[in-house]
């Protein structure tokens, strides 16, 4: 057996090891605590199974201000921290939550895929730009895990 030849390939596997991205092993998702549609989609979250643990932070609570203030969307878009500091915002942030679903990785996967990434992110950015003016079609009404949609008051409900 050549030492040197079996020393470079297992140099060359590690590099390549350091090389690939890893998994994250848990997400903080930071939402804006004042939006019935970010506190709705949280509580739905909540009750989906999880490949790996997933803490929501508000993004104007102080561990958000203290550990997050340097991300300049905080605040303004939906925000998914790795525990190895990558982040995701918007609709790859929406992408990521999926992901990180038991029910829905493979979701992320069809949606993230080059036939419905544009259709996911003009999706995304619209309810996004639109969050303020759903809330009365979404309004949090979350108390005991189960949470209720409040009929529109343009459609007699």
């Amino acid at each position: 057996m050549d030492t040197d030849a079996w020393i470079d390939d297992v140099e060359a596997l590690a590099l390549e090891r350091l090389r690939a991205p890893r998994a994250p092993k848990a997400l903080t998702v930071l939402f804006d605590p004042f939006c019935s549609l970010c506190q709705r989609c949280r509580d739905w979250m909540l009750t989906q199974p999880a490949y790996l643990p997933i803490k929501f932070v508000a993004c104007t609570s102080e561990e958000a201000r203290t550990r997050f203030s340097a991300i300049p969307w905080l605040g303004d878009e939906l925000v998914v921290v790795s525990d190895q500091s990558e982040i995701w915002v918007g609709p790859a942030a929406f992408l990521t939550c999926l992901w990180a679903l038991e029910d829905w990785r493979e979701w992320s996967f069809r949606l993230s895929g080059p036939a419905f990434a544009p259709l996911a992110e003009r999706f995304f950015h619209a309810v996004s730009a639109r969050r303020k003016s759903l809330t009365s079609f979404v309004q949090h009404r979350c108390t005991d895990g189960s949470c209720g949609v409040r009929s529109s008051p343009h459609r007699g409900g």
